[in-house]
């Protein structure tokens, strides 16, 4: 990271005394290369209804006129890694490149905002999910897709992956009518947050690959079983290990039972992420290792309190932490607890 850092701030005419208080304006030419790093945050600061109409690969959308921009920034940026802001025309990104600056990001703004970018004929995508890009050992580029709650979405390579597809939950409904028909499905247990038949079936094509706990494939009539402990290699450089997710709390593990669901970690092209599923802080999580992302739950009575995801993040150790499955769970609290730790958390709209 320090590398990655020194090496941007080379590129871009920067000094490390002069992040803290200030901010760089670039080319698109140089956003577009700077935008490239997976260690990059790219934030869209212009209004929900503009983010909507199109808006650059990967960004997340904080407004700069809320009233809340700063408490939403620190919700979901590290002060660790380079911000990379843009607006319609750039007034607005400036702004916020101030605001951020003064809050001890190292930030860079787009001149010319998206209107820029579109004459340069660069690429905009209206995909409301936000997304987060990363690089695997041999340089393939993993694209993590927040969905809805459990459900998540991951494009590796040109390979599509679905976790616990779920079509609506509360007031957000996923179309997967409209998303890439996957190669793999995997699906952690039975409950309708996490399982949802119809969705399966939309996502189905002919060599797509259910795989699941013994409880969902007796349910489906199909689909590759794996048990708490199971590792299989899926070719293309993917494998899968099954692991255990239950409660431990008294009165609470009639939700989910000790040996019936499952966790997966999956690894692409050497790069590990760990979806815990509906779980609390195990004594299993000791032997999880060499965790680049994990999902981690957290909504009593189901699965974890924000400090108990913290003490399981603290197990796992994982690189980047995505707090998942939260419902109503206020996890804001949780980049602040974890800093000391060395750990990235991204907090994303996984209610």
């Amino acid at each position: 990271m320090n590398k990655l850092m020194t090496f941007i701030m080379g590129m871009l005419g920067m000094s490390t005394s002069a992040c803290s208080q200030a901010f760089q304006n670039v080319s698109v030419e140089e956003f577009a290369t700077l935008i490239d790093s997976p260690d990059v945050q790219l934030v869209d600061v212009r209004t929900a209804e503009e983010y909507a109409e199109g808006h650059l690969m990967g960004a997340i959308n904080i407004d700069v006129n809320s009233n809340a921009f700063i408490q939403e920034a620190k919700k979901k940026l590290s002060t660790d890694r380079m911000v990379a802001v843009y607006c319609k025309s750039g007034r607005r990104a400036s702004n916020a490149a101030g605001l951020l600056a003064a809050e001890n990001y190292q930030v860079t703004n787009m001149q010319g905002g998206i209107l820029a970018w579109k004459e340069k004929q660069m690429p905009v995508t209206k995909d409301m999910t936000e997304v987060d890009i990363f690089k695997t050992k041999s340089g393939k580029t993993v694209r993590l897709y927040a969905l809805v709650h459990a459900s998540i979405r991951i494009q590796y390579d040109d390979m599509e992956l679905e976790i616990d597809p779920v079509r609506k939950l509360g007031n957000r409904t996923i179309d997967y009518t409209k998303v890439p028909q996957p190669d793999f499905i995997f699906v952690t247990h039975e409950h309708g947050d996490h399982f949802d038949q119809e969705a399966i079936k939309q996502l189905t094509r002919v060599n797509t690959r259910f795989i699941t706990n013994r409880r969902c494939a007796d349910m489906m009539g199909y689909g590759l079983v794996m048990d708490n402990g199971n590792k299989e290699d899926l070719n293309f450089g993917i494998t899968v290990e099954a692991v255990p997710a239950y409660n431990t709390t008294e009165g609470h593990t009639q939700f989910h039972p000790k040996g019936r669901d499952n966790g997966y970690i999956l690894t692409l092209d050497g790069l590990r992420i760990y979806i815990a599923g509906d779980t609390e802080d195990i004594p299993e999580m000791a032997d999880i290792k060499d965790i680049d992302i994990a999902f981690l739950p957290c909504n009593q009575p189901y699965t974890m309190t924000p400090e108990q995801l913290a003490r399981a993040a603290r197990i796992v150790k994982p690189k980047v932490l995505f707090p998942y499955h939260y419902g109503q769970t206020d996890v804001s609290a949780l980049p602040s607890l974890l800093k000391a730790d060395g750990i990235d958390v991204r907090i994303r709209h996984y209610e």
